[in-house]
C-alpha cells in the first residue's frame, strides 16, 4: 500500500443522542439536552486530539408526517442553535476546532460573516462554517416562503453568498488595527477594504465590523456532492463533508473534486476531503455486530420509511411495498447527490425498500463500518492511503458511548500505524488541517475618506 506523508484528520460529528435513528431508545445513549453533556462530548474529542467538532442544523420541524416524526429524535428539533452552542463550548475548550452548519437559503451574508468572525475571535482562531443549501420543504415555511427554491437557484445563491462572506472576512488586513496611543491612530485606513458587492441576489457594501482572528478567517466547509456542489467546493471551500459507499466511489470523487481546483487557481492541498464514517466498534467482530443489531432492532417501520422518504425526496416511498424493490423515482429538488447515492446503492446490492431504510438508519447514506479496532483501522487506512479521503468525520452511533469506543479502541490503533497525531502541533483549526491562511483576494480597496 502506498504511504502518504501527512497524517489523516479526524472530526467528531456530534448529533445529539447519536447518529443512529433509534439511538435515543438505547439505554447506552445520553439524552444530550444539556450544555454539560455537550461539554463532555467536546472534551472527549479534544483529549483525543481531534481536529474539530462538527454540528449539523435544521430550521424546520417535520410535522407533515407527524406519526413518524413523533417517534424520532431527529425530526428537526435540536437542543441548541449551533453557533450559540459552539460559543459556549469555545469557553471550555482550548484547541479543538468548532464547525457549525448554517444554510445560505434563509440567511443574509453579513449576519453569517459577522457571527462566524465573532466565534473565530472568541475561540482564538478555531471556527469553521459548514455551508449548506436547505433541502427540507418544511424550512421554507418558516421564512415567508411556500416552497423551496429549485436546486440550481439554491446553488447560484450559495455561490454568491460564499463570495460575499469571504469578501467581508477580508475587510481588514491582519495588522490594520495599530492602536497607537501616542499618535491617536486606532486603525490604518489604507488597510481597510470595502466590498461594495452588487450581485444577482445580494447588495452588500461592507466592511465587516469585526477584525480578523489568529487564523485570518474561519475555515469554509461545504457539504454537498452534486455537480454544482463539487464546483462550489472546488472554487470556495477548504474542506468538504461528503458521502461515498465504496472505495472506488470515494477515489473517483476525490480525484474529481481535486481535479477541479486548478480551474480556480488552487492547489490540491488547499481543500481537504473529509467523508462521514459511522463506526460500530467491539473488542471482537461478534460484539460489534451485536451492538449494531441491538440498535437496528429499535427501528420501527414508520420511522424507517419516513427516514428513507425524506432522504430520497420521495413521499411515495411511504406507500411502497417494504419488501419490494425501490420504485422508479423522479429527480428531487432536495438533496440530489444523496438521492443518487441511495438509488445506486439499492440497485447495486439488490436491496428492498426495507433493506435500504435499515442500511441508512445509522449513517444516512454515509459509510458504515462495523468491526474490531483493527478491522476499522484497516478500512480507514485503505481509503486514506488510496486517496479516497484526507480524513474522516466520525459519526458516533450513540453519544457518548459510540464516541468513547472509537477514541479508546480505534484512535490508539491509528496512532500505532503513524496515521494520526499524538498531540496538537498548533493552536488554530487551520493548523490542525494543514491549511494556509488564505490570500485576501475577494475585496475592493478604497482610499480612506
Amino acid at each position: 500500500m502506498p504511504s502518504r506523508k501527512e497524517k489523516l484528520s479526524l472530526g467528531a460529528f456530534l448529533l445529539f443522542t447519536g447518529h443512529h435513528v433509534a439511538a435515543w431508545r438505547s439505554p447506552d445513549a445520553s439524552d444530550s439536552q444539556t450544555l454539560a453533556e455537550f461539554v463532555q462530548f467536546a472534551r472527549i474529542a479534544e483529549e483525543a486530539k481531534f481536529d474539530a467538532i462538527f454540528l449539523a442544523d435544521m430550521v424546520g420541524v417535520r410535522i407533515d408526517r407527524i406519526e413518524a416524526s413523533s417517534h424520532k429524535a431527529h425530526s428537526g428539533v435540536y437542543p441548541f442553535e449551533p453557533l450559540t452552542l459552539l460559543s459556549a463550548l469555545a469557553a471550555v475548550t482550548s484547541r479543538i476546532g468548532l464547525v457549525a452548519t448554517v444554510s445560505t437559503s434563509f440567511n443574509e451574508p453579513f449576519n453569517v460573516a459577522r457571527q462566524f468572525a465573532s466565534l473565530d475571535r472568541l475561540s482564538g482562531g478555531r471556527a469553521g462554517w459548514n455551508l449548506v443549501t436547505s433541502t427540507e420543504p418544511a424550512a421554507a415555511l418558516n421564512f415567508n416562503r411556500s416552497v423551496l427554491s429549485p436546486h440550481a437557484e439554491r446553488y447560484q445563491r450559495a455561490e454568491e453568498f460564499a463570495d460575499v462572506v469571504r469578501g467581508l472576512w477580508d475587510s481588514w488586513d491582519e495588522n490594520a488595527f495599530v492602536r497607537d496611543r501616542e499618535s491617536g491612530l486606532y486603525f490604518d485606513p489604507d488597510k481597510l477594504h470595502v466590498l461594495n458587492h452588487q450581485g444577482s441576489h445580494f447588495r452588500v457594501r461592507g466592511p465587516l465590523n469585526i477584525p480578523p482572528s489568529p487564523q485570518g478567517r474561519p475555515i469554509l466547509v461545504q457539504a454537498g456532492s452534486s455537480g454544482p456542489g463539487m464546483d462550489l467546493a472546488a472554487r470556495t471551500a477548504e474542506a468538504i463533508f461528503t458521502a461515498q459507499q465504496t472505495l472506488e466511489e470515494a477515489v473517483a470523487f476525490y480525484s474529481d473534486v481535486k481535479g477541479r481546483l486548478a480551474k480556480y487557481g488552487r492547489a490540491a492541498d488547499e481543500l481537504k476531503i473529509l467523508p462521514g464514517v459511522f463506526p460500530v466498534v467491539g473488542d471482537t467482530e461478534s460484539e460489534a455486530k451485536e451492538k449494531f443489531e441491538e440498535l437496528q432492532s429499535l427501528i420501527s417501520p414508520e420511522v424507517g420509511l419516513d427516514l428513507l422518504a425524506g432522504f430520497l425526496g420521495a413521499p411515495e416511498i411511504l406507500t411502497a411495498a417494504p419488501d419490494g424493490p425501490l420504485p422508479p423515482l423522479r429527480e428531487t429538488e432536495g438533496g440530489k447527490s444523496r438521492q443518487a447515492l441511495l438509488v445506486e446503492l439499492a440497485r447495486r446490492e439488490g436491496l428492498t425498500v426495507r433493506d435500504l431504510y435499515l442500511r441508512i438508519a445509522g449513517a444516512r447514506g454515509h459509510w458504515q463500518v462495523v468491526g474490531t479496532p483493527t478491522q476499522i483501522a484497516d478500512q480507514l487506512e485503505e481509503r486514506f492511503q488510496n486517496y479516497g479521503a484526507d480524513g474522516f468525520n466520525i459519526m458516533a452511533p450513540t453519544l457518548p458511548g459510540g464516541l468513547t469506543d472509537f477514541v479508546k479502541l480505534v484512535v490508539p490503533e491509528l496512532r500505532r500505524r503513524g496515521l494520526f497525531r499524538d498531540d496538537y502541533e498548533g493552536t488554530t483549526l487551520r493548523d490542525h488541517l494543514g491549511l494556509r491562511v488564505p490570500q485576501r483576494a475577494i475585496r475592493t480597496a478604497i482610499a480612506a475618506e
